[in-house]
């Protein structure tokens, strides 16, 4: 298994080398969507220089690193089983403790029984972590959490191990099997397992705030800052005049977010492949929970949700001129990012939606990480998926409109700083 983990890591690195070795050899080479005009031609120079700098190549080696570990890790500790605590109500004879330790045995764990004094006594410990499952008179299993089919969990398997050997126990001891009986008993359904709390559809939420909502998150502030430095030093280094002498305002800004979004989709389909290849490679039940629907809406939202804010970001960038310019206006315009982040892995977490991160996903500002999370809970239905799009795509073509209008009074600009004030009087001049 480590031998694998090597090979996949090692093939990465190598890969990445290769590639950039082949655009080294390519920097002659010019990058160009004749199909678009100008507007290609700006975009085809910022992919080039985003993948010419080495903040994009150690970053997104530093990503995948942190997507290894995020998968990696919780492998090799799942790999170094615990007793499972099982505790035992009412009688319990020899051959069927035998069968609960046989089950912890064939799925390469150990089984501790403790004898409970009543029910009571075994739910409350059940409810606080001490028992992974109690045996009530040998005929039922009581768990804390549900157990979906779905879940890969040690404690999971063992229970269902246990549910299965526990009703292949009963029927054994049944006295004068007869040959049909015998053959009946090869195919004994499980004893019931009951849980004390109501099922949720933790695996899809758990996938959804690990894979979706982390890598939203990461897109969206570290491209979005690209187009606010990139911008703004576009502008303090007066490259923008020349660029303008060329090109239009609004075709050099739209080429601009179309070349920095094409980067930023092509890191986002590396992370989301080695991701899904490396569990696939190392057995892990981390993405397990994630299903391929709620995967393509999350690259959806990542898509609408870039679309609003880059237009944001860029705008902002035309008005400032120097870097610590630049870190005053980057946290106000994150702060929507931060918290649409924050309650969307509260809520993927909880497994709950409230009536608040409801209103939210259909927010432009908030949808890129709330909608995902209500796909992923089946909290929503396609028509209000589709209305939460088009609310965003409408929103994201009047800030469009705003931005241009913005970025063309703003870009040249020098001296002092220009305010909102006096860029809304010269619109209205």
């Amino acid at each position: 298994m480590r031998a694998w983990i090597v090979l996949v890591l090692v093939a990465v690195v190598v890969a990445l080398r290769l590639w950039t070795r082949r655009r080294g050899r390519e920097r002659t080479a010019s990058w160009s969507w004749p199909a678009v005009g100008d507007v290609g031609l700006v975009a085809g120079r910022e992919v080039r220089e985003r993948l010419r700098a080495k903040v994009f190549r150690f970053g997104t080696l530093v990503v995948l690193a942190v997507v290894a570990a995020a998968i990696i890790i919780p492998k090799v500790e799942s790999g170094q089983h615990h007793p499972q605590q099982v505790g035992v109500v009412g009688p319990l004879d020899t051959s069927l403790r035998q069968s609960v330790e046989a089950s912890a045995k064939s799925i390469g764990t150990t089984a501790h029984l403790v004898t409970e004094p009543d029910l009571q006594a075994a739910k409350e410990r059940l409810g606080q972590g001490k028992l992974a499952l109690v045996v009530n008179d040998g005929r039922e299993l009581l768990v804390n959490t549900p157990v979906e089919p779905t879940t890969t969990s040690t404690t999971a398997e063992f229970v269902r191990a246990v549910s299965r050997d526990l009703a292949v126990a009963e029927a054994l001891q049944a006295a004068q099997l007869s040959p049909a009986q015998a053959s009946a008993l090869a195919h004994t359904s499980p004893v019931p397992v009951h849980s004390l709390q109501p099922g949720r559809n933790h695996g899809a939420a758990q996938g959804t705030s690990v894979v979706g909502l982390i890598l939203v998150f990461i897109m969206l502030t570290q491209y979005n800052g690209w187009i606010l430095v990139g911008v703004m030093e576009e502008k303090s280094s007066r490259v923008i005049e020349v660029l303008l002498a060329a090109v239009r305002p609004i075709r050099l800004l739209t080429g601009k977010v179309l070349g920095i979004g094409f980067v930023a989709f092509a890191q986002a389909a590396i992370i989301v492949a080695f991701a899904l290849i490396l569990a696939k490679v190392v057995g892990s039940d981390l993405l397990s929970g994630t299903a391929p629907l709620v995967l393509v809406c999350t690259l959806i939202w990542l898509l609408l949700g870039y679309a609003f804010y880059c237009w944001v970001f860029a705008a902002a960038g035309s008005l400032a001129e120097r870097q610590e310019q630049v870190q005053t206006l980057a946290l106000p315009l994150s702060l929507p990012i931060i918290f649409g982040y924050i309650i969307a892995l509260t809520a993927a977490s909880s497994g709950n939606a409230s009536t608040f991160f409801e209103v939210l996903a259909y927010l432009p500002p908030t949808a890129p990480f709330a909608m995902p999370v209500l796909v992923a809970l089946s909290d929503v239905t396609w028509v209000g998926f589709l209305a939460s799009a088009a609310l965003s795509i409408v929103a994201t073509i009047g800030m469009a409109r705003l931005a241009g209008a913005v970025y063309r009074r703003a870009i040249l600009h020098t001296g002092n700083r220009l305010r909102l004030r006096q860029l809304f009087a010269r619109s209205a001049g």
